[in-house]
């Protein structure tokens, strides 16, 4: 019954939350932009996301009830990487609304009640003699899968690592090291192997600094300018800047720089301030996508990883490091008509509760050969603002319209240039 209440009370102030029929302009004209309403429609969006996924998986019981949907164009590897996918990426996105403590709320209580499921579920993912135990021995994808498990680690410490116990953290650690067993090839994945590296060093472990440095400074060659990254040799106009690029590079930088991490002939914090900047910069050209409706160019690979594409946008706010150029306010009413237009088709998860391929709806035709429904929970990225308090600037600022708003209803709007860092 408290769960119920819960949902029908974040509905409540969300206008109806993620309930109304598809439809990016009339879901748009419905909102409440006032801050507790945004709260509320995303908070209900995490619990919706949660509730499945962490009530199985804490009762191993997760591979047995998650009906598994791959791509059409599915490529054949191990399905049971699914797992890790889809409990690494949903917690690395509600790892910050997790920390925050129980404040006697029904949403403080709800946040109680998720965090412990979510301990119970780190616990039985790491125990091989329990039915969830997740493929750590598995294919190449289980490397880039740790690391938003363990970047969940990064984000929510103290919630999520420090009360587990004493076993379950060697085996975490032991299967973390294991895993360097796979070479990641010089695109993205570098990031991956650099995150699970950088999780050690901040725990005080052994940790690779190769696999760190080497991977920060590909990505820096990489940069091709105005705040965009390639992956790899070849530019993609895809949101992997958004997906993977930005914000790993500086959470891994974040570690490097508080542990005083050596990085050969340069210096972490001024790495990391650099990285910040690129990230700022291209959050500048995301909210610049989101049309007056919500809506944003549905372009590139990995389409289906919805809301994920304003990661950035949303790290950026969770850490109180939003450029001049966007304020709170602007951002908060743009993410939440992002997250209207998106999340307003029913199809969005199956008939049990779990997130389905697509990007808006149930559009299977758009996975890609390494896509599954497991893959879709990096979407949770979208929701890292839950993390600030409900007191906090980000939820109590005059909601302003963003910039295509301004641009299109004729008021005056800023104009755009390139950046040189």
């Amino acid at each position: 019954m408290e769960r119920r209440n819960f949902i029908q009370t974040l509905a409540a102030a969300a206008g109806g939350g993620m309930a109304a029929a598809p439809g990016a302009a009339a879901a748009a004209s419905a909102i409440d932009t006032s801050g507790a309403a945004a709260r509320a429609q995303l908070a209900a969006l995490a619990q919706k996301m949660s509730e499945p996924v962490l009530t199985n998986m804490a009762a191993g019981t997760l591979k047995k009830n998650f009906a598994l949907e791959v791509s059409p164009t599915w490529d054949g590897r191990d399905k049971g990487v699914a797992y890790l996918e889809c409990f690494g990426r949903l917690i690395a996105g509600i790892a910050p609304w997790l920390s925050l403590a129980d404040d006697g709320t029904p949403e403080g209580r709800e946040r109680k009640r998720l965090q412990q499921l979510a301990l119970q579920s780190y616990t039985n993912s790491v125990d091989p003699a329990n039915a969830d135990y997740l493929l750590w021995k598995g294919p190449g994808q289980t490397l880039v899968d740790s690391a938003y498990f363990t970047n969940a680690l990064i984000r929510a410490p103290k919630a999520l690592w420090e009360p587990l116990d004493a076993r379950t953290k060697q085996r975490i650690i032991a299967e973390i090291k294991a895993l360097r067993r796979i070479e990641p090839p010089y695109i993205n994945w570098m990031l991956f192997a650099a995150m699970n590296e950088a999780w050690l060093m901040s725990i005080g472990e052994e940790f690779d600094p190769l696999r760190m440095n080497v991977a920060i400074r590909k990505i820096n060659e990489w940069y091709v300018g105005d705040g965009w990254i390639k992956d790899g040799d070849a530019f993609h106009f895809d949101y992997y800047n958004a997906f993977v690029m930005h914000p790993m590079l500086v959470e891994i930088l974040d570690v490097l720089d508080e542990k005083k991490g050596a990085f050969w002939n340069g210096k972490p914090e001024e790495l990391r301030a650099q990285a910040i900047k690129r990230m700022q910069r291209y959050s500048e050209h995301l909210e610049r996508f989101v049309s007056t409706d919500g809506s944003f160019p549905p372009i590139g690979r990995s389409l289906t990883y919805r809301t994920a594409a304003f990661q950035p946008l949303a790290l950026l706010a969770l850490r109180k490091q939003l450029p001049q150029s966007l304020p709170e306010g602007q951002i908060r009413a743009a993410l939440q008509a992002v997250h209207k237009a998106v999340w307003s088709a029913p199809s969005n998860f199956s008939k049990e509760g779990y997130l389905t391929i697509g990007f808006v709806g149930h559009q299977p035709e758009l996975g890609d050969w390494y896509s599954n429904n497991g893959s879709m929970y990096i979407a949770s990225a979208s929701l890292l603002p839950l993390g600030l308090s409900p007191n906090d600037s980000y939820w109590t600022a005059p909601a302003q319209d963003w910039t295509q708003k301004k641009a299109f209803a004729g008021a005056r709007f800023p104009k755009d240039y390139p950046v040189n860092y």
